[in-house]
């Protein structure tokens, strides 16, 4: 059976060899799935696409034509797939409901101390031999209140830690977490959040109700000194509105390792070309902010959860079963 995957990186892909290699005819390419390169994976019988692919009705049409009966998204989100039109089509789609919370959680605490205690400005400065410390003033997280909105378990994870370092725990979730009420999470509502916390933690998934959630009237909610860190989707922050913000000299600092335009830039090398992006420019031009390229899940255990589960769902897949992370099953076009 033939196999193809998409957005495989330089690290991810001996795992995937590894998992699918020996059973399957695999092919792993660098390139993003979309309208340009759907041709690539005509007679695979299964795609293992990434978040940045682009599976719309159009693309979706192309692979089934070419023989394609699952695609499997190496990711939790799917918002990059038209379900309706995989379901009118036949096509079984599955994702990854679930991979290691530690790994985005650690990431979004290592955005949090890097911002807060300069660590970006100070490597480069030492790197020229500068070792002054003028400006590199952070502070104790301890005592201090660690807002956290959205408690699964990467927000429950976030918390465990934030409760480590002896911080005062809020909490914002349409359905709070008996777990993080134990560990300690006062839940409050959404404005009081902005307004009560130090550090700002960001775990929702991307809905509706949920889009651009941490808005203008949001961050003029927030401290003036408040650090905002976002690990989630992109589309949770209005990026214009926050650079509106740091230009009225608000916030103490910004890590930021989604954003909301970040198809076709972000895991791409854009050195040697123009960043026609003006808004993410100008976030990058900030000394208090700090830019990562999604890499949050990107830890050797979460990797390779992913990856097993990728496995897993192509075994469903031949077996005909709904599996745990069945989105649209096979042949019966409901939707898990």
């Amino acid at each position: 059976m033939g196999v193809i995957a998409y957005g495989v990186t330089a690290d991810e892909r001996p795992l995937l060899e590894r998992a699918l290699g020996l059973e399957y005819d695999l092919r792993c390419l660098d390139l993003i799935l979309n309208w340009d390169t759907v041709a690539t994976a005509a007679g695979r019988d299964v795609v293992c696409s990434s978040v940045n692919d682009v599976l719309d009705g159009e693309v979706l049409r192309v692979l089934a034509a070419g023989g394609t009966r699952l695609i499997t998204q190496r990711a939790t989100g799917y918002n990059n797939i038209d379900l309706a039109a995989a379901r009118a089509l036949g096509l079984t789609v599955a994702r990854v409901s679930w991979y290691s919370p530690y790994a985005v959680a650690e990431f979004a605490w290592a955005l949090a101390l890097a911002v807060n205690r300069r660590i970006p400005r100070a490597v480069s400065r030492t790197r020229d031999f500068d070792f002054r410390l003028d400006g590199l003033m952070g502070r104790d997280f301890h005592g201090r209140t660690a807002g956290i909105l959205g408690t699964g378990k990467i927000g429950t994870a976030f918390a465990r830690i934030a409760s480590g370092f002896g911080m005062r725990l809020l909490g914002y979730d349409v359905a709070p977490s008996d777990e993080c009420r134990a560990l300690g999470v006062e839940y409050v509502e959404r404005d009081r959040l902005f307004a009560e916390s130090d550090l700002l933690s960001l775990h929702a998934p991307l809905v509706p109700g949920t889009y651009h959630v941490v808005d203008a009237a949001a961050l003029a909610l927030m401290k003036d000194d408040a650090i905002l860190i976002n690990t989630s989707r992109g589309g949770l922050v209005d990026a214009h509105a926050l650079v509106e913000t740091l230009l009225a000299g608000r916030l103490l600092g910004v890590g930021l390792d989604v954003y909301e335009e970040e198809a076709g830039v972000f895991f791409f090398d854009k050195s040697l070309e123009v960043m026609a992006d003006d808004t993410l420019a100008r976030l990058m031009t900030f000394g208090n902010v700090l830019v990562t390229s999604h890499q949050g899940y990107f830890s050797r255990d979460a990797v390779q959860q992913i990856v097993e589960a990728t496995a897993a769902n192509i075994a469903d897949h031949l077996a005909g079963r709904l599996g745990e992370n069945t989105l649209v099953g096979p042949g019966t076009g409901e939707a898990g």
